[in-house]
């Protein structure tokens, strides 16, 4: 059963960094501290992804943005993980700009924490 509930988290996960590359290749992700900045303050963003290692400040900085723009931000996996979605080295934010990619990821997300939310 664990078992079974891991290979699901895992196949959500990859998924979701499936999307984030599709993004990618559409023209439709903004990566990297600056240009996900930018793509908030311009009301591009429909969705920010951190890193869950970024460091304290990059978290509250786009955390804070995200609450004043009214974008979800959701913390997924590594700097390295996020990058490599994206076809790049390491990449600690983006924002998603297509609301049906974003709207995509949020529900594969919200699949993650409602498990996370049944194992408690």
């Amino acid at each position: 059963m664990i078992q079974k509930n891991e290979e699901e988290r895992d196949a959500v996960s990859q998924k979701i960094y499936s999307y984030i590359g599709l993004a990618q290749k559409a023209g439709k992700l903004a990566a990297g501290e600056f240009l996900t900045e930018k793509a908030i303050k311009e009301g591009k963003a429909e969705l920010i992804l951190l890193a869950e290692e970024a460091s304290a400040n990059t978290r509250k900085k786009f955390i804070d943005s995200g609450t004043y723009y009214s974008v979800p931000v959701y913390l997924l996996g590594s700097k390295e993980k996020l990058g490599h979605a994206m076809g790049k080295e390491f990449r600690a934010s983006a924002a998603v700009l297509d609301k049906g990619l974003a709207a995509a990821i949020m529900k594969q997300l919200a699949y993650l924490e409602h498990e996370d939310q049944r194992r408690r």
